[in-house]
């Protein structure tokens, strides 16, 4: 790796004052696990790293105004096993149980991983699906941004040189609303999945959809919303036979590359696949 300057500022002012002075040439650090294998790939070669591991401010689950806070230092594996999350979010405790190994959760924060921007990551869907968002600040600022329009493209995001993520707010979904999460492993269970699918959804008594959210990753550049199949299903009654066509209709809306994990046409039926078991779960829980 090349020399950089190494920072550990202590407040959030401290972390802005830094990001304004040194701009570009300056990148976070918060649990490492993507940043520091990319600068020993030299992939990235910032001249300034900035410690968050002080900023308790960016630190915490809480319950406030109808949702879920988690500050961006919060790691996987506190996401997975937090009794908030699990008695308001349970897919976000199922999504993150997922996510590479033990060892790797106790270590990777929340907002390191949304703001690495990897397409083939097992938190941004659930998150999408939940129709959460992010709050990014920078000095004198803020702007919150829902998760599913974060996204730019591999490895790129919304977010400035100078800004900073420092809060994911998830709405507290109500009670009757049902959740799937399914991830394809080909390999090994701590690899990246072939197909990633997270669902959310009410029904009325009927069994008609009143709101349906299923969202997608290392399903191309981004993770993304497959809105073509959720407007197949809100409004309707849901059959087997609806859920197929939904499912099978995800393979026009996405757009995988072909790698160790399976060429295109494989990941596109995967997907659809994977989007008809995890609307089923959803519905049968």
């Amino acid at each position: 790796m090349a020399f950089f300057q190494w920072h550990r500022p202590s407040t959030v002012e401290e972390v802005h004052n830094l990001l304004s002075q040194y701009g570009s040439m300056a990148k976070l650090i918060a649990g490492g696990t993507a940043l520091v294998l990319m600068m020993k790939q030299k992939l990235v070669q910032p001249e300034h790293l900035v410690s968050l591991a002080r900023v308790d401010s960016f630190k915490g689950i809480n319950v406030s105004d109808g949702c879920l806070h988690i500050g961006a230092l919060t790691t996987h594996r506190e996401v997975e096993t937090s009794k908030f999350v699990k008695e308001k979010a349970p897919l976000l405790s199922e999504a993150f149980r997922h996510v590479a190994t033990l060892r790797v959760r106790e270590m990777a924060t929340i907002g390191g991983g949304l703001v690495h921007a990897d397409p083939a990551e097992d938190t941004p869907p659930a998150l999408m699906a939940l129709d959460a968002s992010v709050s990014l600040t920078s000095s004198g600022a803020e702007r919150i941004v829902k998760v599913d329009e974060f996204f730019e493209d591999y490895y790129t995001s919304v977010i400035d040189d100078e800004e900073v993520l420092t809060d994911v707010i998830i709405p507290i979904p109500s009670g009757e609303t049902k959740f799937g999460f399914k991830k394809f492993l080909p390999r090994t269970a701590d690899d990246y999945g072939t197909a990633i699918v997270a669902v959310a959804l009410k029904l009325d008594p009927f069994g008609k959809a009143t709101f349906i959210r299923i969202a997608l990753g290392a399903a191309g550049s981004v993770p993304l919303r497959a809105y073509k199949a959720e407007k197949l299903l809100e409004g309707e009654l849901i059959t087997p036979e609806l859920i197929k066509e939904a499912a099978h209709s995800i393979k026009s809306e996405i757009d995988p590359i072909e790698d160790v994990r399976g060429s295109v046409k494989y990941k596109r039926e995967m997907a659809a696949v994977f989007t008809e078991r995890a609307i089923e779960q959803a519905i049968t829980r």
